[in-house]
């Protein structure tokens, strides 16, 4: 199993080529596609049976030590992560393939997504900062070739302004890299934490910091965060709905990686600070735009606190939580965002103003959007109660009463945002609409959809409740990855024993 281990990063890239080849032949790049990230889902779950099972799975590129290698590592936490992150690409390519991918780089659609599919595995899986650097290096790249795929203004303005900033992240990641390595003499996050704990205190400090700083622009918290509400909705609703559900969380997992293995001892008072500004700013941003993809881009902000709450408050408990938040994030703000591409795909907008009575042509659509909305809301019984409650519990065993009471009164308003989006888009009479196609006047009448934008958004809904129904045993599953991140020292004598 342990030379599988690379094969969630390997098969997306060897797809990517196999489909660029194929440019000229949409059928057969569809294929392609579908099959690279079936043959990459798969693999994922076997990945997470063998870690139930046995134990961490670790693979080395040419053999090399863990030194000097290039290393995947893959325990539970990296495992579920695959899953979920494997499952939600190949929803939302399901997706894109029912939009036609329309637009002028649809022959490089299905490559560029691709290679992001293999940024994502590789981000998820890999043993060392240089291999997460370089991760992160390739999301950059096949991002803003999806953020600007139809090359209208909005789009490169957005764009240039996502590049700058992920540019900016790159440097400061590759900086804090090399002065890890030039202090430490390895990048190996199994040799890592004791040549860490020899450095001063200063050094030591300075390092996490500069780390965390990067981490934090991709994950978009505060006050880092600027770039996203801005960035993600000009882009296709598809590549927007895998923006939103992956992209940032990479930067998380990222964060609960270092700050577990490398930095298990820091005091993360800032980022008890950093959490609720981020909790907060977002759901104010929300509330406060009059778009659907505006509002949602926002509540990424904010749902990102919850998660850097359960990373400061720090032990087994919060830990878990947040895994489960993580898992239970994915699906559900994907799925949000593929209900505003149905939304967008046939009235032409997702402007509150311009929308009403959605409800009445079709009540499939409006039970899509309440389901992932009352569960990102965190109302019982759906899965976003128990990640949040989960939390809230955490912080209130160790003491942060009052983060605790700042994420219920962030709950309490993302339900009102949901809620505008609910009344606003759902409700009050039926309006005519513009076609997205040819501008002309649609009148009220039921929409119709193809098929895969349907089947997809279904499916990433009904991941959500499966969620909701499982949350006991997926919750315990989370419980046993955050056990294991809690012991740091068999995660180092795993990965240099073998």
């Amino acid at each position: 199993m342990n030379e599988l281990a690379p094969v969630p990063t390997v098969l997306p890239l060897i797809g990517a080529a196999l489909a660029l080849l194929a440019r000229r032949h949409p059928a057969l790049q569809r294929a392609i596609a579908l099959a690279a990230l079936t043959g990459s889902l798969a693999m994922s779950i076997a990945l997470l049976v063998h870690t139930e099972r046995h134990d961490l799975v670790i693979g080395r590129i040419g053999g090399w030590s863990a030194s000097i290698g290039i290393s995947y590592v893959i325990d539970r936490f990296a495992a579920i992560m695959l899953v979920v992150a494997m499952l939600t690409l190949l929803a939302v390519l399901v997706f894109a393939i029912g939009e036609h991918a329309r637009g002028s780089g649809s022959q490089i659609f299905m490559p560029v997504y691709l290679v992001l599919a293999a940024g994502v595995g590789a981000g998820f899986s890999t043993g060392d900062l240089f291999h997460l650097f370089v991760s992160f290096e390739i999301l950059l790249m096949a991002s803003y070739v999806l953020l600007t795929l139809d090359g209208n203004e909005s789009q490169i303005r957005s764009g240039t302004t996502y590049v700058i900033v992920n540019t900016i992240e790159s440097i400061v990641l590759l900086v804090a890299v090399g002065m890890v390595y030039a202090a430490t003499g390895t990048l190996s996050m199994a040799e890592l934490p004791a040549r860490l704990a020899a450095l001063d205190g200063g050094l030591r400090t300075g390092l996490q910091l500069m780390l965390l700083v990067a981490f934090g622009l991709k994950a978009a918290v505060f006050p880092l965060f600027f770039w996203l509400p801005d960035s993600y909705p000009t882009a296709r609703s598809p590549i927007t709905a895998v923006f939103a559900g992956l992209l940032t969380k990479v930067g998380v997992y990222a964060i609960v990686r270092t700050q577990t293995l490398l930095f298990a001892d820091a005091n993360h008072t800032i980022l008890l600070w950093v959490a609720g500004l981020t909790m907060v700013v977002g759901v104010l941003g929300a509330i406060a735009q009059n778009e659907v993809k505006r509002i949602l881009s926002f509540h990424i902000v904010s749902q990102i606190g919850y998660m850097v709450l359960g990373i400061a408050i720090g032990g087994p408990a919060a830990i878990a939580a947040t895994i489960f938040f993580l898992v239970h994030q994915i699906p559900v703000k994907s799925s949000l965002f593929l209900v505003e591409g149905l939304i967008e795909h046939s009235t032409g907008t997702s402007r509150l103003d311009r929308l009403s009575g959605l409800s009445h042509r079709s009540g499939m659509l409006a039970a899509l959007f309440l389901l992932p909305a009352l569960s990102l809301s965190g109302i019982p019984p759906f899965s976003g109660f128990v990640a949040k409650l989960g939390l809230i519990t955490a912080g209130i065993d160790s003491g942060h009463g009052a983060l605790v009471a700042v994420a219920i009164a962030c709950s309490l308003l993302t339900l009102v945002s949901m809620m505008k989006i609910w009344i606003g888009a759902f409700w009050g009479e039926t309006t005519a609409s513009m076609s997205p196609v040819d501008g002309s006047t649609i009148h009220p009448a039921a929409p119709r959809w193809p098929v895969p934008m349907v089947a997809a958004t279904v499916a990433m809904v009904g991941v959500g409740l499966a969620l909701s129904v499982a949350a006991g045993p997926v919750y315990g599953l989370c419980e046993r990855a955050s056990s294991d991140i809690a012991d740091p020292q068999h995660y180092v004598d795993m990965v240099l024993r073998r």
